[in-house]
Parts: C-alpha cells; structure tokens; sequence
C-alpha cells in the first residue's frame, strides 16, 4: 500500500466551545495536534476532503478551517523552531 504523497495542514479559529471541541476531536482521529488549533498529518486527497467536509459542518458563520496540501518538495523547504518537529519524509505505521 503506497503512503499517501501529501502532508495535509488543517488549521481552524472557531470561537464556540462545543463545536471547537468537536471539531478537535474529529481532527484527532486522522491527524496529529501540533498547536492548540492546527493538525497535520498524511492523508489521500480523497481522505483529506471528506475530513475536511465533515470539519466544515462544525463551523458557524464567523468561524474559519484553512487545508493546506504540502507536496514532498515542499516538505523538505519547510522550517520549525524550537521545541516543533517537522514530519519526516519516511514517517511509516507498523500493523
């Protein structure tokens, strides 16, 4: 099974509790939390949309989700600092 070939950014502001909180935990399940409000992680297109619609039905109307697609190229030119990580190119699950 071939990994997925994007790194999925999903960042969101959503200023009710509830739905914020639900919203997290959706994210949660795919993607790993590295800020209070934004996830990453390697998903399909496919995955990455209907993640993304599922998210989108939590939001109200002055609440905002950015998904941002990171090619490999774009990966390896990425930058952290401090105590953040960037996902490894050979990131990898054992079953």
């Amino acid at each position: 099974m071939a990994r997925p070939s994007h790194l999925f950014v999903f960042a969101y502001d959503v200023s009710r509790d509830a739905p914020r909180t639900k919203l997290a935990a959706l994210l949660e399940e795919s993607l790993d939390r590295v800020q209070r409000s934004v996830f990453e992680g390697r998903l399909t297109l496919a995955e990455a949309r209907g993640l993304a619609r599922k998210a989108a039905l939590l939001l109200g109307p002055d609440d905002s989700l950015r998904v941002y697609a990171i090619t490999e190229a774009g990966r390896r030119a990425s930058l952290a600092f401090g105590c953040a990580k960037l996902p490894e190119a050979d990131d990898f699950l054992l079953f």
